[in-house]
């Protein structure tokens, strides 16, 4: 058995050690002195005694997580991740922040479920309002998200809608600015993956709903976003290590991921002068609706994050520390860069 426990009620992988990413994974320094000034906390107690630190526990990551074989099931698109089993973990009951993001404004697409909705959570727990844009069957993983956005003391929006059209990307925006009073963070982060085997049996349908997600609606939504993003701004791909290494049964979504990498290279270099930072998180393997909804053949399912140094697939609150990284003043000297977040590689 993984070293994890497991909520009976919802079946969702419970980490052994609630707080270890309260402090971004380690990936930042001096995190941990601002992180109760910037919540407007005193760092001293009332008897004038400064607080210890906050303390996390080691762990052995590899047995961290459910590791495969996962069981067999298979889900319309694009999936819920409350139909998923093992329940993916995103950090509900896990992560803390730290007032890294006290009042930004960001908008998510894609923020029901999967990593987008691990960085819905973490950045509302940092401090920041959030909106989320989702596929409209997805309502269900929304209304959890939202939830746990306001339960963290911030305001949430619900975006629903097809951001396979410019219009509707245009709106996302709009909407956002409208209700959050600005922009400051831009994730784009929604995606569209269909395993096909042979590009013989890749309908140009389907290959042009892949491109449209993963490319054209994060290149709508940033034209829509700049001219609402002021120094100090950051946007945000989600790239895949599939950019660099693609698998032949995902020829259009590895291709796309190539795209959202050189997105963020390309737009840097365009938007350092306005102060606005652009970056790409590339992540391996992680169990979610992406994989069950088609974006793996069931036999590769079962096995899925085996290749790992760890032998297991990410968790989407693993990913969460670097997109709050990436969007923190923390990170001010880091633009147009792709950040790995892929669990090694076995020999």
């Amino acid at each position: 058995m993984n070293s994890e426990n497991t909520d009976s009620s919802s079946g969702a992988p419970q980490p052994v050690n609630p707080s270890r990413r309260s402090f971004v994974g380690g990936m930042t320094t001096g995190l941990v002195g601002m992180g109760s000034t910037a919540l407007g906390r005193s760092t001293e107690s009332d008897a004038g005694q400064a607080e210890p630190p906050h303390q996390t526990v080691k762990q052995d990551p590899a047995g961290q997580y459910p590791k495969p074989p996962f069981p067999k099931q298979l889900q319309e698109w694009p999936g819920l991740a409350g139909k998923m089993n093992p329940r993916p973990d995103h950090g509900e009951t896990s992560y803390e922040g730290r007032g890294r993001l006290l009042g930004r404004k960001a908008l998510i697409t894609g923020g029901d479920s999967g990593i987008g909705r691990a960085v819905a959570i973490a950045f509302a727990r940092e401090g920041a309002d959030v909106a989320i844009s989702y596929y409209p069957t997805e309502e269900p993983d929304a209304k959890e998200v939202i939830e746990l956005i306001q339960a963290a003391g911030r305001k949430a929006v619900a975006l629903p809608g097809d951001i396979r059209e410019e219009a509707m990307c245009t709106k996302l925006v709009a909407e956002t600015v409208k209700e959050l009073g600005g922009l400051d963070i831009l994730v784009n982060n929604a995606a569209r993956q269909q395993s096909c085997d042979s590009i013989l049996d890749l309908t140009t349908e389907a290959f042009d709903a892949t491109y449209k997600t993963n490319c054209y609606a994060p290149f709508w939504i940033t034209k829509a976003a700049l001219p609402h993003l002021k120094a100090g701004a950051s946007i945000i791909f989600t790239a895949s290590e599939q950019a660099m290494d693609p698998s032949p049964n995902l020829f259009d979504y590895a291709s796309t991921k190539a795209v959202n990498a050189n997105f963020a290279k390309s737009l840097s270099s365009q938007f350092a002068d306005k102060g606005i930072r652009v970056n790409a998180v590339a992540p391996g393997p992680v169990w979610t609706p992406l994989q069950v909804s088609g974006g793996q053949p069931q036999d590769k399912l079962q096995t899925f994050g085996e290749k790992t140094a760890f032998k297991r697939a990410g968790q989407p609150a693993e990913l969460a520390p670097a997109y709050v990284l990436l969007a923190s003043q923390e990170s001010s000297f880091v633009t147009g860069h792709v950040y790995d977040v892929q669990g090694g590689k076995s020999a």
